[in-house]
């Protein structure tokens, strides 16, 4: 592996003749220091799901996030869209939820004539909650707004504000009353996050800390960043300068996925799409600038590889009878991959 000055190539950024603003990126990494400690005064413990919503925020992505119902993953992105000072809508999902309940529609009223009354998709972020409680018809209405960043209604197309953010929320544990996402909708997603149960000092916090308790507003959480600084740091993350090793590297482990000859390719009956590659490319310079870097390296990579090939990874029969994972396919390959 070469090292971080070699890394860097004199801190060009993908071979264009401007530099990165070093002060700008430093400024950028200490914002998002102090957007996630204003955020923790109400969501306690969950730090690496903090920093997957926050990344896959300024990758411009989207996020699928699993957890046991109460483990507050819907309040993380309350509190995430009121310290950025963006507007919070919330959808819950239910079986008889229609398209046009998200989306908007067009109506006629005596003596106005037709109007656009657009849905709650039109905010900054959007809550999906409980995703897979709708019927594939529903869910697909959110393909071309996370996609394309529009949406039609009747006749016209509508532009999202910008930036624009879907989370949304899945529930592992039960099989009743609920649809499998289309794999095409899942690949929409950056990233699939899983929130796990906090450790016991942190739940005697949330004890004594929480909605149940108190109000959101009793919280007095501030916005840290604005809707033009997100915007703006999605710009950054473009200009971070990726090696071709690293690309290397990434091409390296999502090709092991589709590889027939690896030795573990029987536990997986379908390996990650191009779509993977671009998550992986765009999620490691995120990374790269949370942590203060104008460059990426490999560790930037083996730390956002399992939200990325979590939920584009399809394990074979033979991986369910063995009780093998996603993350367990996943670790097996880069003890395989190295960076050249």
């Amino acid at each position: 592996m070469k090292k971080k000055e070699t890394i860097r190539k004199d801190n060009f950024i993908d071979g264009d003749n401007n530099r990165i603003n070093k002060e700008e990126i430093e400024n950028c990494a200490k914002t998002i220091r102090k957007l996630k400690k204003e955020i923790s005064k109400i969501v306690i413990g969950q730090d690496k799901v903090i920093d997957g919503l926050i990344r896959g925020l300024i990758c411009q992505g989207h996020v699928l996030l699993e957890g046991v119902p109460g483990i507050a993953k819907t309040l993380a992105i309350r509190a995430l869209g009121q310290t950025s000072g963006c507007s919070v809508k919330r959808v819950q999902f239910t079986v008889d939820l229609l398209p046009t309940d998200i989306i908007g529609i067009t109506s006629y009223t005596p003596g106005k004539g037709f109007e656009i009354i657009k849905g709650p998709i039109f905010a900054n972020f959007l809550i999906a909650d409980e995703i897979n409680r709708s019927p594939p018809k529903t869910q697909s209405a959110l393909i071309e707004a996370m996609q394309e960043k529009q949406v039609t209604i009747g006749k016209e197309d509508f532009q999202l504000p910008k930036p624009f953010f879907v989370m949304a929320t899945r529930n592992p544990l039960e099989s009743t009353g609920v649809y499998p996402l289309p794999e095409a909708q899942v690949d929409r997603f950056l990233f699939n996050l899983i929130m796990g149960y906090p450790d016991e000092e942190e739940e005697k916090r949330i004890m004594e800390e929480n909605i149940t308790l108190k109000k959101f507003e009793d919280f007095n959480l501030k916005p840290v960043i604005s809707s033009n600084d997100i915007l703006k740091m999605q710009d950054f993350v473009k200009k971070i300068y990726l090696d071709e090793h690293i690309k290397s590297y990434i091409l390296s482990i999502v090709k092991k996925t589709r590889d027939k000859g690896y030795k573990d390719a029987e536990y997986i009956a379908y390996g990650a799409s191009p779509r993977a590659s671009i998550s992986l490319f765009i999620a490691s310079k995120a990374r790269a600038l949370m942590e203060g870097r104008d460059f990426v390296l490999p560790e930037d990579v083996r730390e956002v590889v399992y939200d990325v090939l979590r939920h584009r990874l399809i394990p074979s029969y033979k991986a369910v009878i063995k009780g093998l994972k996603s993350d367990d396919l996943i670790r097996n390959i880069l003890e395989q991959v190295r960076v050249i």
